[in-house]
C-alpha cells in the first residue's frame, strides 16, 4: 500500500517539536516509517505516561526512548496538530468577545488580577492575554506581536505546544510591558546561552513554571533569563536537592517549592537569597529543619527577610523543629497545617496555643491573625503548661541547659509575666477512668424521707443511662424522673441542667 497522499505535511523541524494528540500534549521523538506498515509515522512521549503503550520500540526495533517504560505511542500525522502562532490563537480566543479578557482573572502563581474595562475595545488595548491549553508554538511573523498587542503586561501560556525557551523569548521580546508570565504544564527544552534572552525577559517580575518536569540545576541554568525577577512558582517539578543561587535570583522576594520531594538538608541552600520574604515548602517531605549557628532563643544569620513560611502537609512531629523556626528573625506568618504536631491532651487548640508561644513574633498562624488577647492567653497557659517542669529543672535558680534548649522562650516568658505559683501549675493527670469519674450526690427534695445517695459516675455518662441507673435503684419510672445538677464550683448560685451526650446546660437563677 502506497502513503496516503491526504496526509498533512509534516515540518521539518518535527522531531523535539510539541503536539496535540486528542487534547492530550506530547513531544515528538521521531518521524519515519514502521515496517511492516505503510506510511508515515510520528513516535511521540506523551506528558502523561498513562497514556502510552510502550517505550519506543516496535517488533524488537527501538525507533525512539521515553523517560517512562510506557510513555510511548506511534501516530499518524493526521491525528496531530503542530499548533499556531500566538496572533492566530489570540484571535481564536478573542474574536468572538474582545470584552473577555476585561473581565476575565488571571492567575499567575498565586496572584489573582481583575483587570478594569478599557474604553477602547481592541487588541492594542489588552492589558492581559490568556491562553492556557491553546495550541500556541511560536511567535509567528517578525514584529507582529509587537504591533498587535503591544500592552499585554500579564500573559498566560500554559500547557501549550511552545517547544523550547527560544521559542517564548521570540514571543516575550515583543511584549516590552509584560511583567507577568504563565508557563505552567509545558516542556520547555533548555537553551545553551540563557543570558543571550535576558532582555526578552527584561521585566519579568512574576513567573510560574508549575508542572513542567524541571530540576532545580534546571531551574538555575535558565535564572540568568530572569534579571528582576521577584516570585518563582515551581510547584510539582522534580526538583530534589537544592543548590546555593550563584548570582542568580538574588532579586526574588517569594518562592514556592510546594509538591516536589526535597532533600531536606539541602533546604539550607536557599537560606543566603538577601530578599527572600515568602517561602512555600509545603508537601515536601520536611521532618527536621535546623540553623546550627544560633543557640537556643537566639536569631540565625540564614533567611534574614523571610517574614512567610508555610510547611503544610509535611512530616513534622517534634517542637525541636518549631524552637528551630524561632531563630527567624523575621517570621511573622507561619502556616503548618497537616502536620502531626501535638501536645500532650491531644488538643489541636493547645498544640496552636504552644506555637503561638514558641513564636512570639507571630501576626498569622494558619492564615488566622493572632490578637492580642490571644497571644496573652497562649503564653499564660504555655507558662503553666511546663512550670513543674520548669521547677524540676532548677527554674527559680538556673533551668538545666536541656529545659533551655526544649524551651528557648520560657525566661523571655516569665521575664514578661512573671514566674508561675505552685498553685497555677497545670499538672498533667494520668488517663485512667478513676481520674474520669464524677461523685455526684443524688438528694430528693421532694421526698425527704429519701436518704442521699453517693454515686461515682464517668464524666462522659449521657443523661439517659442515668436515668436508668435511677430506675434500677429507686423503681421510678424513668418518664417521671426530672434531674437538675447543682455545682459545688459554681461562683453564683446557679441550676445545672444535664443534656443527653454529657454536655451541661447553665441556668442562672436570680436571688
Amino acid at each position: 500500500m502506497g502513503v496516503d497522499q491526504t496526509e498533512p505535511e509534516v515540518p521539518e523541524d518535527a522531531v523535539g517539536r510539541r503536539v496535540s494528540c486528542g487534547g492530550e500534549r506530547a513531544t515528538v521523538r521521531y518521524v519515519g516509517p514502521v515496517p511492516p506498515t505503510a506510511g508515515l509515522w510520528l513516535g511521540v512521549e506523551w506528558d502523561d505516561p498513562g497514556r502510552g503503550k510502550h517505550d519506543g520500540s516496535h517488533e524488537g526495533v527501538q525507533y525512539f526512548t521515553c523517560s517512562h517504560i510506557k510513555g510511548g505511542s506511534f501516530v499518524r500525522p493526521a491525528k496531530a496538530s503542530f499548533g499556531v502562532d500566538y496572533l492566530a490563537a489570540v484571535r481564536q480566543v478573542y474574536q468572538v468577545d474582545t470584552e473577555e479578557v476585561l473581565s476575565e482573572e488571571i492567575s499567575i502563581s498565586d496572584k489573582k488580577l481583575k483587570w478594569w474595562c478599557v474604553e477602547e475595545r481592541s487588541y492594542e488595548s489588552l492589558p492581559s492575554v490568556i491562553l492556557s491549553r491553546c495550541e500556541v508554538n511560536g511567535p509567528g511573523d517578525d514584529g507582529e506581536i509587537k504591533k498587535t498587542t503591544p500592552n499585554v503586561q500579564w500573559l498566560d501560556m500554559s500547557g501549550t505546544l511552545l517547544s523550547c525557551w527560544e521559542d517564548v523569548a521570540a514571543v516575550t521580546q515583543q511584549l516590552e510591558r509584560l511583567e507577568g508570565l504563565q508557563l505552567s504544564n509545558n516542556r520547555l527544552r533548555l537553551t545553551s546561552d540563557p543570558s543571550t534572552h535576558c532582555q526578552a525577559f527584561s521585566n519579568i517580575k512574576v513567573l510560574a513554571l508549575n508542572s513542567c518536569y524541571l530540576t532545580w540545576p534546571q531551574i538555575l541554568h535558565c535564572a540568568p533569563m530572569w534579571p528582576q525577577l521577584e516570585d518563582l512558582c515551581v510547584e510539582e517539578n522534580n526538583i530534589t536537592e537544592l543548590q546555593r543561587p550563584e548570582d542568580v535570583l538574588q532579586s526574588l522576594k517569594s518562592l514556592s517549592l510546594s509538591s516536589n520531594p526535597l532533600v531536606q538538608e539541602s533546604v539550607l541552600s536557599l537560606s543566603a537569597l538577601p530578599r527572600l520574604e515568602q517561602l512555600n515548602l509545603s508537601n515536601t517531605g520536611l521532618s527536621v529543619i535546623r540553623f546550627d549557628d544560633a543557640a537556643p532563643g537566639a536569631p540565625t544569620e540564614m533567611f534574614p527577610a523571610l517574614k512567610k513560611l508555610s510547611l503544610d502537609r509535611n512530616n513534622i512531629t517534634e517542637w525541636c523543629v518549631v524552637d528551630e523556626l524561632a531563630k527567624l528573625r523575621s517570621l511573622v506568618q507561619f502556616s503548618c497545617r497537616g502536620n502531626r504536631l501535638t501536645s500532650s491532651d491531644r488538643n489541636p487548640k493547645t498544640a496552636n496555643q504552644i506555637l503561638i508561644a514558641k513564636l512570639g513574633r507571630l501576626v498569622l498562624l494558619n492564615s488566622c491573625e493572632i490578637q492580642p488577647e490571644d497571644r496573652k492567653g497562649a503564653e499564660l497557659d504555655y507558662i503553666k503548661m511546663f512550670g513543674e517542669e520548669w521547677l524540676k529543672a532548677g527554674g527559680r535558680s538556673q533551668p538545666s541547659a536541656q529545659f533551655i534548649s526544649q524551651h528557648p522562650r520560657y525566661q523571655t516568658l516569665i521575664d514578661k509575666y512573671g514566674a508561675p505559683e505552685e498553685g497555677e501549675l497545670k499538672k498533667p493527670e494520668p488517663f485512667a477512668l478513676k481520674n474520669q469519674l464524677l461523685k455526684i450526690t443524688f438528694v430528693f427534695p421532694d421526698a425527704g424521707e429519701r436518704k442521699p445517695i453517693e454515686k461515682k459516675l464517668p464524666a462522659t455518662m449521657e443523661v439517659q443511662k442515668v436515668k436508668g441507673l435511677l430506675y434500677r435503684l429507686l423503681k421510678v419510672p424513668v418518664a417521671d424522673l426530672k434531674l437538675t445538677y447543682t455545682s459545688p464550683k459554681a461562683l453564683s448560685p446557679a441550676h445545672h441542667l444535664l443534656a443527653p451526650g454529657g454536655q451541661v446546660k447553665e441556668q442562672r437563677v436570680s436571688r
